[in-house]
């Protein structure tokens, strides 16, 4: 068992006098013993040619897991047309693989020789699919032989959208994963619908030959509804395969992500993502912009500090479990374990505090640390709790997201 990440400082937030703690509707029972999926991890993008790459120290700002830091464990590059460009993401791979991060790949275009244009734009033509297939697959070996194993490689960016890339259809993708897929030396992602259209996805878990081939199944969640976060096809249909949530910024790109409590609705669409979804990764757009988890000048930003309360704690590797996901109105909980470590997330929604109930059932934990991101502090440690009879009640102070770790 590693130690707790040591964590930036902050004051503890007190309630006012005049704002009595509002009693929470029921206990957030929490059961270990009832596994749900493993979590891959969360982090953003990188995209050199569109904007500067990230520096040495926002590398470590990204992926480390100390003071300051993101504590990001995955990141996600382009696959360049242009191969005179590759070079160009290896050093952020490089040390984001270095720190513990996965690395993942998704192209916009094949190479110009490859595409014509048709009446919805642009596609790759049919008689290059064995060479884009090749195309991929020389990435993936580009990167190996610069120090980054691709955990996965996507078939296309948005496929549904291509407004400014490349389009394909649900059938053109099933052909090609397929009769292509099968020759890329790493793990397949498709179809990252930037709208989680289950119409495009549909097809392929409904293909057997084309599910083979396919190891992610990767969606964006832009303008989608909590309410289509759940996938009933995927669950029948997708044993043994993962599912990514691999772009997305919210609530939008045009205000400030230090925006409070607007940053709060990070926290919720996570919890949305993983409970609901069900998804195993969770990854933003830009690590570093001004509607961000980084804020240009380097800093953690408090969309960023939404995503630090998981990232930073539950790690690769950890099973989200049962727990009371939303106990109270605007009150949003989930809960994550690895081995006898339980970790738990709240975000509480509500301009009053909350005086949770926490149940960890089976569980011998003595004692909880938690820490705490409202209006005036970000990731600020607070009083250890002691745990009795596998219990604990804890303050969730208004517009304020929490996570708590019992070991």
């Amino acid at each position: 068992m590693g130690a707790l990440p040591v964590l930036a400082a902050g004051t503890p937030a007190v309630a006012s006098a005049r704002t009595p703690a509002a009693a929470a509707l029921a206990d957030v029972v929490v059961n270990p013993s009832a596994e749900r999926q493993t979590i891959r991890g969360f982090g953003g993008m990188n995209h050199t040619v569109w904007i500067s790459d990230l520096t040495s120290a926002q590398r470590d700002t990204a992926f480390g897991n100390g003071t300051g830091q993101l504590g990001f464990t995955v990141l996600r590059v382009p696959v360049h047309e242009d191969r005179n460009n590759w070079s160009r993401e290896v050093a952020t791979a490089r040390r984001a693989v270095e720190l513990g991060a996965t690395v993942i790949a998704s192209p916009w275009n094949p190479p110009a020789s490859m595409i014509e244009n048709f009446s919805g734009g642009r596609r790759l033509r049919y008689d290059q699919y064995g060479a884009y297939a090749q195309h991929l697959n020389d990435f993936v070996s580009f990167m190996r032989s610069n120090g980054v194993e691709l955990y996965g490689v996507s078939v296309q960016n948005e496929p549904d959208y291509a407004h400014d890339w490349t389009a394909w259809t649900p059938t053109e993708m099933i052909r090609f994963l397929k009769e292509n897929a099968g020759s890329i030396s790493t793990r397949v992602i498709a179809p990252e619908s930037f709208q989680y259209v289950k119409s495009f996805s549909d097809p392929i878990l409904n293909d057997s030959a084309a599910l083979a081939n396919m190891d992610i199944l990767g969606a964006h969640l832009y303008g989608t509804s909590f309410g289509n976060f759940s996938y009933p096809l995927f669950q029948q249909r997708g044993a043994g395969k993962e599912l990514w949530m691999t772009e997305l910024y919210y609530p939008n790109s045009s205000d400030s992500a230090d925006l409070w409590p607007q940053a709060l609705d990070v926290g919720e669409h996570i919890h949305r993502a993983l409970v609901d979804g069900q998804f195993q990764a969770y990854v933003w757009w830009y690590i570093r912009r001004g509607y961000g988890p980084m804020r240009e000048d380097g800093q953690i930003s408090k969309r960023g500090a939404n995503m630090a309360h998981f990232s930073k704690f539950v790690r690769p590797g950890h099973v989200r479990v049962d727990a009371t996901a939303n106990p109270a109105s605007n009150v949003y909980t989930s809960a994550y374990k690895s081995g006898s470590r339980i970790v738990i997330v709240a975000v509480n929604k509500n301009g009053s505090s909350v005086s949770q109930r926490f149940v960890l059932t089976g569980s011998g934990a003595t004692r909880a640390s938690s820490w705490m991101t409202n209006s005036g502090s970000n990731l600020a440690p607070q009083s250890a709790i002691g745990v009795s009879g596998g219990a604990f009640t804890a303050q969730l102070p208004a517009q304020s997201v929490t996570t708590f770790v019992a070991e």
